[in-house]
């Protein structure tokens, strides 16, 4: 009973993990790369549909995204999606294919940036702390229903501690990469 509470917990602590990655990636770094375009919404048939579902998004150089619609009239909507993204992009079309070149990063923008990033791990923090917290009060329930005596309950917050101390310095390892690679 207790491994299944401390799985559950520490499968729940990894999905934060990989949300703060996911969450990262979207970041833009000054390199190209295809994750940067995913939350972008085109108007396809009058249905706003997701950019990888239209055309295939590839890197062409370290600054250059390569957009390549499955149809040739999405040129015009994916080209306008872009634009008027709150990414700060200006695609240019060229025939079948948009390019999407990546301005480079000023001293400000890359300070704005950290501030995003350590605010994103700040909230996979407070995740983290959430899914320890409900994995000791379920010890403790179990401690109050005479499901596990006192000295179990114990070992197992400490077991949960180490657990969530290794994730904590998971996300701090996954900050300090991302802020190096602003930087």
């Amino acid at each position: 009973m207790i491994n299944e509470v401390q799985n559950d917990a520490k499968s729940r602590m990894q999905k934060s993990v990989e949300g703060l990655k996911d969450e990262l990636a979207k970041l833009r770094t000054g390199r190209a790369h295809p994750s940067l375009l995913d939350q972008i919404k085109v108007s396809y048939y009058d249905v706003d549909t997701p950019l990888s579902q239209v055309a295939n998004v590839t890197i062409s150089d370290p600054r250059t995204l390569l957009v390549t619609p499955w149809e040739k009239n999405m040129v015009a909507p994916i080209e306008k999606a872009i634009m008027t993204s709150d990414l700060g992009l200006n695609p240019s079309s060229m025939g079948d294919n948009i390019r999407v070149p990546l301005p480079a990063l000023t001293e400000e923008r890359r300070k704005d940036l950290t501030k995003v990033v350590r605010a994103e791990a700040e909230a996979s923090r407070v995740a983290v702390r959430n899914i320890r917290r409900d994995a000791i009060t379920q010890f403790k329930d179990m401690q109050k229903s005479k499901d596990i005596g006192e000295d179990e309950e114990h070992r197992a917050e400490e077991a949960i501690q180490k657990i969530t101390d290794g994730i904590m310095s998971e996300i701090d390892k996954i900050v300090q990469g991302k802020e190096a690679e602003l930087m």
